[in-house]
C-alpha cells in the first residue's frame, strides 16, 4: 500500500494495517502527489490511500495511478460530502470516510481488502464506508435554461467527422451535418476537437476566445464537470443546435488529456441525443512517447473521439490526390480497431478535377482500392459555401438549395434514420426553418 494521506488518521491506518497479519502492508508514505506518482511508476504498490483534498489531485493523476496497475482509495471528510462526490467524479476505486479510531480504521482495512479482490483496475466502483450502496449515477439530462426542450434520445450517439490532411472540408461538413440534425429534431451539440486548426466559433461566428472544450477539459480533470456547467460552456447557435468552441492557439494542445475527455464525451451525451464531433486530421501515435505515460500526446483529442464515436464519418476531396489520400487513411483507421460504425464522405466532387462523369469515377475508385460501396458524394458548390463563410451561416439557411446542402442533409437523416422532426411533423427539404433563421440574423449582428 502506498499512503499520501493528510491529517491524523495515517497513523491509525498505518497500526491497524500492521494488524492483518501480513495479508496488507504500507511501502511507502508519501508527502506529495509527486511522490505518490513516482512510487505507483516503481511499482511498490497495489493500492494507494490519497486523501480527497490532496493538491493536484485531478483525473489525470488518477488515471496515471491506475496505468500503473494502482488502484486508488480516497479518504474523505464526513463533514464534507462533496469531498467524496468530487473523488468518484476523479474516477477513484473505492470513497471512504476517514477513520476516526481504531475500529474505524480496521473496518477500512476490510474495505482495501475487499476493493483487491473485485475486479480489475480502473473499474471506478465506488463504496461508502458503512453502507454499500448503489454506484453513483452517470449524468442526467438536464434541459438548461433557454434550451428548446429537445430531450436526448436514449441511447445518445457521438459522431465524429474525420479526414486525412489537405483540408477536405471536414468543419464545413461537422458543422452543416451538426444543423442538419437539429433540422431533424434531434438536439446536438458541435464539438470543435481540432489540435491543429480548429475554426468551428470562426466559421459560426462566434468568439473563440470564449471558454470552449478546454475550459470543459479542465472542469472535468477536476471532477467538476456536470451536464449543467457543460450547457454553460455550450452557447445555443440555433434551435436545438449547441456548439463548444476549440483551442483558441494551436499550442494549447496539452489542455487536452485523454482522461479529461472521456469524461467530456459521457457528459456530452447526456447533454444532447447527438454530438458531432470535428476531428483533426492527424492519427499518428507517438512510440517514444507512448512509453511516458505521463506524457501529454498530440492527437489525444482526435484519437480520443475516434474511439469513443457510435459513427465515424470519413472525409475525403474529390480529385486525384484526394482520393488517394482517403484510400489510405481508410486503412490507418483499420489499424486503430475501432468500434463505430464507418461513412465514407467525398466533398467537393466536380468534373473539372475528376473527369465528366466524376461520381461515377470516384465511386469506382473508392469501391476498387479501398472496398468502400455507395459513399455520399457532396457536389462543389463553391458559391454557395464561400458565401455562408463569409456570413458565418449555416448552409440551410442562406442557400437551402444548394447541391452540397441537399447531400450533407441525406447524410443526416441516414445517420438519424429518417427525416421526420420529434413533434412528427415532416421537415421539407430545401427550406430553413423560420425560428433559425430569425435567432442567427441577430446572432449574426454581433462580433
Amino acid at each position: 500500500m502506498l499512503c499520501a494521506i493528510r491529517g491524523a488518521s495515517e497513523a491509525g491506518i498505518v497500526q491497524a494495517v500492521d494488524g492483518t497479519a501480513g495479508r496488507l502492508s504500507v511501502t511507502r508514505r508519501c508527502a506529495d502527489l509527486t511522490e505518490l506518482l513516482a512510487a505507483a511508476e516503481a511499482g511498490l504498490g497495489r493500492v494507494a490511500l490519497v486523501s480527497t483534498d490532496l493538491p493536484m489531485l485531478d483525473r489525470e493523476a488518477v488515471a496515471a495511478l491506475h496505468r500503473c496497475g494502482v488502484r486508488v482509495v480516497g479518504l474523505g471528510d464526513p463533514s464534507l460530502p462533496w469531498q467524496g462526490e468530487r473523488a468518484t467524479a476523479l474516477g477513484v476505486d473505492l470513497v471512504v470516510d476517514a477513520p476516526e479510531d481504531g475500529t474505524d480504521a480496521t473496518a477500512f482495512v476490510r474495505s482495501v481488502v475487499a476493493l483487491l479482490e473485485r475486479g480489475p483496475s480502473g473499474s471506478a466502483d465506488t463504496v461508502d464506508l458503512a453502507t454499500a450502496g448503489p454506484p453513483a449515477p452517470g449524468p442526467q439530462y438536464v434541459a438548461p435554461d433557454g434550451d428548446d426542450g429537445l430531450a436526448p434520445p436514449e441511447p445518445s450517439r457521438l459522431v465524429a467527422v474525420w479526414g486525412p490532411t489537405g483540408a477536405p472540408g471536414r468543419t464545413t461538413l461537422a458543422i452543416n451535418l451538426a444543423a442538419e440534425i437539429a433540422l431533424l429534431g434531434r438536439a446536438a451539440l458541435l464539438v470543435d476537437a481540432d489540435t491543429y486548426g480548429g475554426t468551428v466559433a470562426q466559421a459560426v461566428g462566434l468568439l473563440d476566445e470564449a471558454p470552449g472544450i478546454a475550459a470543459a477539459a479542465r472542469a472535468a480533470g477536476q471532477g467538476t464537470l456536470d451536464v449543467e456547467h457543460l450547457a454553460r460552456l455550450t452557447p445555443l447557435l440555433a434551435p436545438g443546435l449547441r456548439v463548444l468552441s476549440g483551442v483558441s492557439r494551436a499550442d494549447r494542445w496539452p489542455e487536452l488529456p485523454t482522461a479529461s475527455l472521456e469524461v467530456v464525451w459521457t457528459v456530452a451525451r447526456a447533454l444532447t441525443g447527438w454530438t458531432v464531433v470535428d476531428c483533426g486530421f492527424s492519427i499518428e501515435q507517438d512510440e517514444v512517447l507512448s512509453y511516458d505515460t505521463h506524457a501529454p500526446h498530440r492527437n489525444a483529442a482526435t484519437l480520443s473521439a475516434l474511439q469513443e464515436a457510435d459513427e465515424v464519418v470519413v472525409v475525403g476531396a474529390g480529385d486525384p490526390i484526394g482520393v488517394q489520400r482517403l484510400v489510405r487513411s481508410l486503412g490507418e483507421l483499420a489499424e486503430l480497431g475501432l468500434t463505430g460504425r464507418r461513412t465514407v464522405v467525398v466533398n467537393k466532387v466536380r468534373a473539372s478535377v475528376a473527369g465528366p462523369r466524376p461520381e461515377e469515377a470516384i465511386a469506382s475508385a473508392l469501391e476498387r482500392y479501398a472496398g468502400v460501396q455507395a459513399p455520399i458524394l457532396v457536389p462543389d458548390d463553391r458559391q454557395a459555401t464561400d458565401a455562408a463563410l463569409l456570413e458565418a451561416r449555416l448552409l440551410h439557411e442562406l442557400v437551402p438549395g444548394s447541391p452540397a446542402r441537399r447531400a450533407i442533409a441525406t447524410l443526416a437523416a441516414q445517420l438519424v434514420g429518417g427525416g421526420v422532426r420529434a413533434d412528427g411533423s415532416a421537415e421539407r427539404e430545401g427550406l430553413a426553418s423560420p425560428v433559425a433563421v430569425g435567432a442567427r440574423a441577430s446572432r449574426a449582428d454581433g462580433p
